[in-house]
């Protein structure tokens, strides 16, 4: 297996068995430890900010290093010459406690297994694709193939929110327009369909999924659950009530609350999904006291789900099966394989929306990237040798044609093969993923926060159009200003995952990838391609010279989006559990509006055909109740089983809908 690739240089240890790359002598380690102590202490003592610089982050380790092989020196040295004053004066038990600490620091210091650092790689940071621009490769995917949305509006967030401040952070509702950013998702969604309304859109999105995946053309069925992986990466800084600290992690950019409670808004009030059948979380983390008061307020029924426990929230359970399998199978992580959470297991549908950031390990922190919080261990760190740089002191694996564990991760049935549709929250964008937001200088940004959307059913697609952007803006490192500019987009092959995914041509030689290990190999999972520049930002499909992406530059459309607070909608509805349940041969059905609406109760089976239509009129606001006595739309008894009732109500251009399972026994 290559990457796997062999090299003239590379030697294989006798011990482990395992490739290693040859060395170059001490003398050189010496000269380029003291060059990079000398140039760190130059740079950063003017400056302390500096030491934020990427160039900064290279001479570290190397001066780090340098001096702990100094210091190593010094006590080897030190320690023999204690020990032979203390023989010499026949203090042997002494003598001999030196001795031993001469030889520790000695091999410590003399005989380290590896002394690779990133200078030693000076192209880690020049990034050319080889493809160049407007040259698609890769099957599109969607209901128009490659199509990546993105909506932008400056007006949804506050451009004067003090990111870092104690009290001012991006995720409060005073930073955001609620109103706007759900407009801005609404638009991105209809344009992502080429429908009118949202209802549609959602109807079509939901009928291309299942088309793909053997269910037929139908739409979203009652009883069908879908999850929302979200990144909270930061959660870990938390009060015992699940506020947030006042602490190092402070605005550090995660899943921002406003775009999930959107996401919300137009699962259960525009695609009818009910809310119970929605699930939330990052299974990595809890959940914030602000995102959960948000969310809860409005969608009780909605499972939000957290690792271990936490009050309000619900606790994620393990899968007892081995599910991802590593392509690489050991040659390159750590582990060879992960399971899942169960609720992510079992979802019918997955929606991905990660935040919008720069990685200083991977590159970029997107939808594939976001699954590294997807698997039940305590952390990510066995996935890290599939990445371009595994840590500051190891080789980073840069170029093309090398193992991407994101490949196996955007494939795998159950994780990117169950995905509805990808949603970057770009509302807070940033160019490290543990930093808060920073500003976007490129136009039509202009010095102001990214408050963008970025929407697609393709997962290549959608992660190249995001890369290019990121690369645009962040075309320089910058540490003038806080928060710093890095420029970990550019690493050199930091697209290389997206030219496997596309195109199996371009996996490494003799190499496979199946993630699920039941012999099926991956196909193209989606198009790639760049676009020609960052001013015109257009690709293939734009220009009408290729199968590869097209970018839309969708409107905030504020049709049918009305102000809502947390704590109630315009039109608000109690659905009551009906009584009695179990029943035979009826029962009632009792529900309260909190004004009048036309309103819809119709019965459904599992498979989600109607059964019966109680109610269809306009009724007024207070309480109402139905009744049904087990017959079907034929006036014929309806079997014994588990049934669905669901209540739709519209008021102007909003709709909301519930329902409830009932059983009917006979």
């Amino acid at each position: 297996m290559k990457d796997l690739q062999n090299d003239k240089n590379n030697k294989v240890c006798p011990v482990t068995g395992r490739r290693v790359k040859s060395k170059p002598g001490n003398w050189l380690f010496t000269v380029l430890g003291l060059s990079s102590l000398i140039w760190f202490l130059a740079r950063v003592i003017p400056k302390p900010s500096r030491v934020a610089y990427p160039c900064m982050k290279v001479a570290a380790p190397i001066a780090s290093t340098f001096i702990t092989y100094l210091l190593g020196l010094f006590a080897t040295v030190f320690a023999f010459r204690k020990a032979k004053f203390s023989f010499a004066r026949s203090k042997y038990f002494l003598a001999v406690m030196f001795l031993i600490a001469a030889l520790a620091a000695g091999t410590v210091t003399f005989l380290q297994p590896d002394r690779d650092v990133l200078a030693s790689n000076p192209d880690l940071y020049t990034n050319t694709d080889p493809l160049g621009p407007n040259n698609p490769i890769g099957q599109g995917k969607g209901i128009f193939p490659g199509r990546v949305v993105w909506v932008h509006n400056p007006d949804a967030t506050n451009e004067d929110c003090q990111s870092t401040n104690w009290g001012d952070a991006y995720f409060m509702e005073k930073n955001n327009n609620q109103k706007i950013i759900d407009g801005m998702l609404s638009g991105a969604v209809k344009s992502l369909a080429g429908k009118e309304t949202d209802p549609e859109a959602w109807g079509a999105i939901f009928e291309y999924f299942n088309e793909n995946h053997g269910k037929g053309a139908i739409g979203y069925t009652a009883g069908e659950n879908i999850y929302i992986k979200i990144n909270s990466v930061h959660v870990g800084s938390m009060n015992s009530d699940g506020s947030i600290k006042n602490g190092g992690n402070y605005g550090y950019v995660d899943t921002s609350p406003q775009a999930v409670l959107a996401t919300l808004r137009q699962l259960v009030y525009q695609a009818g999904v009910p809310q119970e059948n929605i699930y939330v979380g990052d299974p990595y983390r809890k959940i914030y006291k602000h995102c959960y008061d948000m969310w809860f307020n409005e969608f009780p029924d909605v499972h939000y789900t957290v690792k271990g426990t936490q009050e309000g929230r619900e606790t994620l359970k393990y899968s007892r099966y081995r599910t991802i399998f590593y392509s690489d199978s050991g040659a390159v992580l750590t582990r060879t394989y992960d399971k899942l959470y169960t609720a992510m297991e079992e979802a019918d549908y997955l929606i991905n929306i990660p935040a919008y950031k720069g990685h200083r390990w991977a590159g970029v922190s997107f939808f594939a990237k976001n699954h590294f919080g997807s698997n039940t261990r305590s952390g990510a760190v066995h996935l890290h040798n599939g990445l371009i740089l595994p840590d500051w002191n190891v080789e980073p694996r840069i170029g093309y044609g090398k193992y991407r564990v994101f490949v196996d991760l955007m494939g795998h049935e159950l994780l990117g093969g169950k995905t509805l549709l990808y949603v970057m929250d770009g509302l807070w964008a940033t160019a490290y993923e543990h930093d808060p937001p920073c500003k976007f200088r490129m136009p039509p940004f202009n010095d102001d926060w990214c408050s963008s959307f970025f929407v697609s059913q393709d997962p290549v697609a959608i992660e190249s159009v995001c890369l290019d952007m990121m690369q645009a803006e962040f075309a320089e490192a910058d540490s003038s200003v806080y928060p710093n500019r890095h420029i970990f987009v550019h690493y050199n092959g930091v697209d290389d995952y997206m030219h496997q995914a596309a195109d199996p041509a371009n996996w490494p030689e003799g190499f496979v990838y199946d993630p699920e290990s039941d012999g099926t190999p991956l196909t193209s999972l989606g198009v790639h391609e760049h676009w020609n520049n960052g001013t015109d930002m257009l690709y293939s499909r734009n220009l009408g010279t290729g199968d590869g992406i097209e970018l839309i530059k969708a409107e905030t459309d504020l049709t049918g989006i009305q102000e809502r607070t947390h704590f109630g909608t315009p039109v608000s509805f109690v659905l009551n559990q009906n009584y009695p349940n179990p029943f035979n041969p009826s029962t009632t059905i009792s529900y309260e509006l909190s004004a009048p609406a036309e309103v819809e109760m119709s019965i459904y089976n599992l498979t989600g055909q109607i059964v019966a239509t109680l109610v269809n009129e306009y009724q007024t606001a207070g309480s109402q109740s139905v009744i049904w006595n087990g017959l079907d739309q034929n006036g014929s008894p309806a079997a014994s089983g588990v049934y669905v009732y669901r209540l739709t109500v519209h008021n102007g251009n909003l709709t909301i809908v519930r329902e409830k399972k009932m059983l009917l026994v006979k």
